[in-house]
């Protein structure tokens, strides 16, 4: 957005994001902070302000390891369920997939997939071994 708004380059932002939620019922969330700036070629803070418009409207809510997402549509899980999720699906001593694998699975970035991870891990759910990656340590239903 070259040219300078007087009515604020933020709420110019939130009704394109607006319009485009209302437009499209199959949209669920919304892209990245680091995609909106580059759409608009404006600023994180910017970006923050404009999407707190549309919070404060109700109309998106931010979620933890998933990003911004419409209200009332199908909600994807947060990373850390579906990896969680794809630990109980596999036997103790087997092979966890790699960071990379898990970023292409969930759609998260590579340090929210880290993250997830040393909380499995911390939990006694994954196990390290150097040079030969992440195994299942014990299933998530016998850590309740």
């Amino acid at each position: 957005m070259p040219e300078r708004s007087p009515r604020g380059t933020y709420l110019r932002i939130a009704d394109a994001l607006r319009e485009r939620l209302s437009g499209d019922a199959t949209v669920a969330s919304l892209p990245s902070e680091a995609g909106l700036m580059a759409t608009h070629s404006v600023s994180r803070t910017t970006v923050k302000r404009a999407l707190d418009v549309l919070a404060a409207e109700g109309l998106i809510r931010s979620r933890p390891g998933v990003g911004w997402v419409v209200v009332g549509q199908d909600e994807k899980p947060a990373v850390l369920d579906q990896i969680t999720a794809l630990a109980a699906e596999l036997s103790i001593g087997d092979p966890f997939p790699s960071e990379m694998e898990l970023t292409k699975q969930t759609g998260a970035s590579r340090g929210t997939v880290r993250r997830a991870l040393a909380q499995l891990e911390g939990a006694g759910i994954l196990e390290v071994r150097h040079g030969r990656g992440r195994q299942v340590r014990s299933l998530p239903s016998a850590q309740a």
